[in-house]
């Protein structure tokens, strides 16, 4: 699958997409290029990395609400609600901003960073797109008694439980060969795109799963799907499509082009990387699968995900100067 951006009567670029589309038992309904790549997920997978905020207890003994669990599953824009969402997480686990290993950025979104800068403020941990998902493995030290220090690293307990967390899931080897350092400062692992598919079917249908953990796929597709701004951000392409299909449809964008979705009722996952890691080129390629996947769309489902499908292209001036596009759509 490609997706071209088209400029007047050319094609101006062109993003390649690898494509898998996987059911819960580890079977293949179609792809596209190569269904074995390996592949960072990054941030596609913080929905798997939340499990051991519920799994451990933490998330009850700290009374986190939806609203939260939404958070720590987030690549959150940084605006005032997000940032006030980490902070109460922390808070309810008696940690300071300080507590977080993640780094500070800008927030995503200009509105807020232009904000903060007026203020003569500089970015804070809480700012981090990751601060969430980083306030519950805090949550889930504090909880079981461990060190908060150092809870980054690899052979940290809350890590080591959280890697033991996403092999199952995805049914994976995960060790030092395929480790990578996420920009967070997390272990990320390099898993063949067919993997992180039937990782996602799994999170949508819960086969394969022992009960406690499909309730607890259940409680987080719910906050986010409860509280889609909390997932991305205002006009981002992850709160846009779970604003508009619910629990219908369980997505979540990550790092160098990697788009990863669940459609619980078709019980189907999905696992896009574009080559050149543009995610703007998965994010056109996730809306024209969903738009073939997504059984008995909604009335208002079908527009919104027609629009992501092809996105304009604007100038300074506001003008539409071109489109992007799927360029070849079918199954292999």
């Amino acid at each position: 699958m490609e997706v071209g951006v088209v400029r007047g009567k050319e094609t101006e670029s062109t993003h390649a997409i690898h494509a898998v589309i996987a059911r819960d038992d580890g079977s293949l309904v179609g792809w596209h290029g190569d269904p074995q790549r390996r592949t960072f997920p990054r941030s596609a997978v913080k929905s798997i990395q939340a499990l051991a905020l519920l799994e451990s207890g933490a998330a009850d003994r700290f009374g986190f609400t939806p609203a939260e669990l939404a958070l720590a599953c987030s690549s959150h824009a940084g605006t005032p609600l997000h940032v006030e969402t980490a902070r109460s997480m922390l808070a309810k686990a008696g940690l300071e901003p300080e507590a977080l290993e993640c780094g500070a950025h800008w927030p995503l979104e200009e509105a807020s960073a232009r904000a903060l800068a007026r203020l003569g403020d500089e970015p804070c941990q809480l700012h981090n797109n990751c601060s969430g998902k980083h306030a519950g493995f805090l949550a889930v030290a504090r909880h079981l008694g461990l060190d908060t220090t150092g809870y980054v690293a690899p052979d940290h307990p809350v890590q080591k439980r959280v890697t033991a967390t996403l092999a199952e899931v995805c049914g994976v080897r995960l060790s030092a060969a395929n480790r990578g350092t996420d920009g967070c400062s997390i272990p990320t692992y390099a898993v063949p795109l067919a993997s992180l598919a039937t990782g996602f079917a799994r999170i949508g249908t819960g086969a394969s799963l022992s009960a406690g953990r499909q309730a607890a796929f259940e409680r987080l597709r719910r906050a986010v799907a409860d509280h889609p701004l909390l997932l991305a951000g205002p006009g981002r392409f992850d709160s846009r499509v779970t604003a508009n299909c619910g629990p219908r449809v369980f997505l979540k964008s990550g790092a160098e082009g990697v788009l990863c979705a669940a459609i619980p009722e078709a019980g189907l996952g999905i696992a896009l990387k574009a080559e050149d890691g543009a995610l703007r080129g998965s994010e056109v390629a996730m809306a024209a699968l969903l738009l073939e996947l997504l059984p008995t769309p909604t009335e208002d489902q079908p527009a919104l995900l027609n629009e992501l499908r092809n996105p304009t292209v604007k100038n300074w001036r506001g003008s539409m100067v071109g489109f992007l596009a799927t360029m070849v759509v079918g199954r292999r």
